[in-house]
């Protein structure tokens, strides 16, 4: 039903200058004309369209303003009520790179997805519903001045018309259609039918959806990264009846198919269901007990500041990271910590080694910086991979974390930074220039940083680990799903031949967690956690890796018992997204760590996988009696090794089942069975 009152939710449309006119009414209403918002907001399942009229009053002392500092901070201040416009930055120490200039925004009144209260005396004819109720929209006829729309709710509920003064009300529908399916009525093209048969809040693969099945694949082929982060962001029966088409015949596509549907999308990855000839099969009972792990609380400034000497080095550096590991950092650490953990500054340095360093950086950076800002516009125009660049990186900081509140609103200093770091980042590798997802991973090191030349070089160390993710043979990106397949037949064989009997055995649907380390996966803060203890490189190599198998592990039982098949399959996963407790993965993936390491006789291909040694484990004794779990010092790296690990012993066999391992002398080359 319609009704007033306050929602909130993700916004993923929002328009001002959207009017009723209540004059068309049947009230006494003197106001003809009535400006308003309208907004689309995600919430939990539902999608609600709500408008609102705007508030009459503004208050500056809302109007927030970036600054620039002599280290090129951008400082978020509250501007005083006399000095809300025209403000002066102050000068950098060095004037000819001082190029970011000051932002001045009124803040939204919503914050993070909230729609704010309103009394402007008007709010009568507020209203807002759920799609579900949504029953038809009338459009207005062909060239009658403005557009506007009329909804009609399943209870035969019409509400007031939309006139929507400054155009666009096809935006509206196109962000409906993710949502909805709408087709024309027969009796009237004006109207627009919502079938809510085929609705479903998983709709979201935009232009993939005007796709036929060939196209989808040609796509897909083209561009696996936007394919997959927005097709595959959320996964529907519309792509996989695209796929297989209507007859039921066809709806259960032989592994080897499917197989080969990939292997094109993904030149270079193999997937077959046979075993390859040359390799070695290992066969497994069962890895033995899990242990179950213990993590400590974050490490503080306290902590952090007793372990650096008088000149600014950091003390044992290898506890440290163990602690980092542990327990990840407070936030007020994150801003030193980080570039210590992203290789910006060296773990041996003085205080005054790195001011010498970020001095070098900054002029560095700024030379690359002024690259892009001098082309003028005849360069670009006889520049095409410029070009593209710049268009893509201006779609997409337009719509990365705009929920986050230092990123909301309009021409906020944080889109700026985040346009500005990435076209020098163009600069700085122009044969890998910019792709789909790497602003996923600046985004939360300019949140941390808020400093424009210490974000960019952190996000330069991380593209080093990330760069052959984002690389066009996606070599990075191959290796790792069949790493991943190898490590979870491991775990779980009965596990991988059920995917596979559903056509999931590549694990396609991991390729987003893999392509952008779980950016979308986990909650703003809870990335944050997640990274800083991934970049410890603890407690062995690709832990990534097994934090995909303690995901893919918890939701085994859910998958199984409920029979998913492919398409419910890559639907469950895809919305788990925001569901994930991270501190339980992460004690989950350290406990699989810790399994793989004490089993004995460990096949070579996950030995190289997860950089281990040697497969043969010695048990030492100490003085309290044999702990078998920490036996395993020839294994694990040696920050890790150095320290006692807080571990207790638990039944953990995972599979009494034997286990096929194939292995390679190189895991490149490996082809999971």
């Amino acid at each position: 039903m319609a009704a007033a009152g306050v929602v909130s939710g993700k916004i993923i449309y929002e328009q001002e200058g959207v009017y009723i006119h209540s004059s068309f009414g049947k009230t006494n209403d003197q106001d003809s004309l009535i400006s308003g918002i309208l907004r689309v907001l995600e919430k939990d399942a539902d999608v609600i369209v709500d408008w609102r009229p705007l508030d009459d009053a503004l208050d500056s002392s809302s109007i927030l303003y970036a600054g620039k500092d002599s280290s090129s901070v951008v400082e978020w201040t509250q501007a005083p009520k006399e000095r809300a416009r025209g403000l002066e930055l102050v000068n950098s120490y060095e004037a000819e790179w001082d190029m970011v200039n000051t932002v001045s925004f009124k803040k939204k009144p919503h914050t993070n997805g909230d729609a704010p209260s309103h009394r402007n005396g008007k709010s009568k004819w507020s209203f807002l519903f759920s799609l579900t109720d949504l029953k038809s929209i009338k459009q207005n006829k062909e060239g009658m001045g403005w557009s506007y729309l009329v909804f009609c709710l399943k209870d035969d509920v019409v509400l007031p018309a939309l006139h929507f003064h400054q155009g666009d009300s096809k935006l509206l529908i196109d962000s409906l259609e993710k949502h909805v399916v709408l087709c024309e009525s027969p009796q009237d093209k004006r109207t627009l039918l919502v079938n809510c048969q085929n609705k479903s809040l998983s709709q979201s693969f935009e232009n993939l959806l005007d796709e036929p099945a060939y196209g989808l694949i040609q796509k897909i082929k083209k561009d696996p990264y936007t394919a997959t982060m927005v097709g595959f962001s959320k996964v529907t029966n519309y792509i996989f009846d695209s796929l297989r088409g209507s007859d039921p015949s066809t709806h259960q596509r032989p592994p080897s198919e499917m197989a080969d549907f990939l292997s094109d999308a993904i030149p270079g990855l193999k997937i077959n269901q046979q075993e390859e000839p040359g390799f070695e099969v290992v066969t497994r009972i069962d890895l033995g007990e899990r242990p179950v792990v213990q993590r400590r609380e974050p490490v503080s400034l306290e902590e952090w500041t007793k372990n650096i000497d008088s000149e600014g080095r950091i003390l044992n550096v290898d506890n440290m990271k163990q602690m980092i590991f542990r327990g990840g950092l407070s936030h007020a650490l994150r801003k030193q910590a980080w570039k210590f953990l992203l290789g910006y500054f060296p773990w041996d340095s003085t205080k005054e080694e790195r001011t010498q360093l970020q001095k070098q950086k900054t002029d560095e950076y700024f030379r690359m910086k002024l690259q892009w800002k001098s082309v003028s516009e005849e360069q670009e125009r006889r520049n095409s991979r410029l070009r593209d660049y710049r268009s893509l990186i201006e779609k997409d900081v337009n719509r990365t974390d705009r929920t986050n509140k230092f990123y909301e609103g309009q021409d906020n200093p944080g889109l700026i930074l985040l346009h500005d770091i990435l076209m020098t980042y163009c600069m700085y590798d122009f044969d890998l220039g910019y792709v789909q997802g790497m602003s996923d991973l600046l985004s939360p090191v300019l949140y941390v940083m808020e400093n424009e030349v210490d974000a960019f070089w952190c996000f330069a160390s991380y593209m080093d680990q990330m760069h052959q993710n984002f690389e066009e043979q996606m070599q990075g990106m191959k290796t790792q799903l069949i790493q991943l397949s190898t490590l979870l037949r491991l775990l779980d064989s009965g596990f991988c031949s059920y995917l596979e009997s559903q056509d999931s055995g590549y694990l396609y649907f991991c390729f987003r967690w893999l392509l952008i380390r779980f950016k979308r996966e986990f909650s703003f803060l809870d990335i944050l956690r997640l990274w800083e203890v991934m970049w410890t490189e603890l407690p062995c190599k690709n832990f990534h890796l097994l934090l995909c198998c303690a995901i893919l592990e918890s939701e085994k039982q859910q998958i199984m018992e409920k029979h998913y098949g492919f398409n419910e399959i890559l639907k469950h996963i895809n919305e788990l997204s925001m569901k994930i407790d991270v501190e339980d993965i992460l004690c989950k993936a350290e406990a699989i760590s810790l399994q793989m390491v004490k089993c004995k006789e460990l096949p070579q291909a996950v030995c190289e996988i997860l950089g281990l040694q040697d497969s043969e484990i010695t048990t030492p004794d100490s003085d309290t009696g044999e702990d078998e779990n920490v036996g395993m010092a020839n294994c694990l790296t040696p920050a890790f090794q150095s320290n006692s690990l807080s571990v207790l012993a638990t039944s953990g066999a995972r599979d009494d089942s034997p286990t096929e391992i194939p292995v390679s002398p190189s895991v490149s080359r490996l082809t999971p069975a």
